[in-house]
């Protein structure tokens, strides 16, 4: 086939044109970059938090770890006025322990954790559905866990005021953790 240069000139351009639309989709290296939506359903822009130190943690109602809310509220309380903002994204991945509609969730937050830290709607965290900002936190080679899927529930990722992500820790470390606290004070104490 045998196409004309003007052809083959407007098939390049338009071809530059989706490739940079596309590459303008994705945050270059930060966290901020993306748009989620509350447990309410409003539409959130993460760049909002600029400025703030979040923990970003993928919660569930049903789990084992579920008492994490206690701990996660605790923190928000004592470092909110800091900088910290805590991020709850209920998932549904593991063991089906986040079943609930997202009123239902805020509900049980409320009720048996008195949260008050901001909440999402439900997400997925791995595979193919994941929501594009867990997409771009499991991409980094974060310490002191590394990159990778999502293992469990309560799985925790510090962010700095510039959007970096500068953490990521286990489910199993909870959120008062000596080493949790000691990356979120470092980032709350920078400029």
């Amino acid at each position: 086939m045998n196409l004309s240069k003007s052809t083959m000139l407007l098939a390049s351009v338009v071809a530059a044109c989706v490739a940079t639309a596309a590459a303008d989709e994705k945050p270059a290296g930060s966290a901020l970059g993306f748009k989620v939506k509350s447990i309410t359903g409003q539409d959130v822009n993460l760049a909002d938090y600029k400025g703030k130190v979040l923990l970003v943690v993928n919660v569930a109602s049903e789990c084992g770890l579920t008492p994490q809310y206690e701990q996660l509220e605790a923190i928000y309380e004592k470092y909110q006025d800091k900088g910290l903002i805590v991020l709850g994204f209920p998932c549904n991945q593991f063991g089906q322990q986040e079943p609930g509609s997202d009123r239902e969730i805020a509900k049980f937050c409320t009720d048996n954790y008195q949260v008050k830290f901001p909440l999402f709607s439900k997400v997925e965290v791995n595979g193919n559905g994941a929501a594009p900002l867990y997409k771009y936190l499991t991409s980094l080679d974060t310490m002191p866990k590394g990159k990778g899927k999502i293992s469990w529930n309560f799985e925790k990722f510090v962010v700095g005021k510039n959007g970096e992500v500068v953490a990521r820790f286990d489910p199993t470390t909870t959120p008062d953790a000596p080493e949790v606290i000691k990356v979120i004070e470092t980032e709350l104490a920078k400029k």
